[in-house]
């Protein structure tokens, strides 16, 4: 699984350091820390936490052979 955030985006709201701290993290109240590159175990954690984000500046692409890259969405 592969993790971008749009950090121009983000905005420092941490719903996904919550709901996935083995994938985001973050350091200081603004400042955002991610595993570009999270254990496909935490698979739904980051899904759940790309699709709390206020902004939806996390982009979800898995690489095995599912090449579609999953937007993040409020749903």
């Amino acid at each position: 699984m592969r993790i971008v955030v749009d950090l121009s985006r983000c905005e420092g709201y941490a719903q996904c350091a919550f709901l996935a701290p083995d994938a985001f993290r973050m350091h200081g109240e603004e400042a955002l820390m991610y595993d570009p590159n999270p254990d496909d175990s935490r698979r739904e954690q980051v899904l759940r936490a790309a699709a709390a984000c206020p902004v939806q500046a996390i982009l979800v692409d898995q690489l095995e052979g599912r090449d579609v890259p999953v937007e993040a969405s409020t749903s």
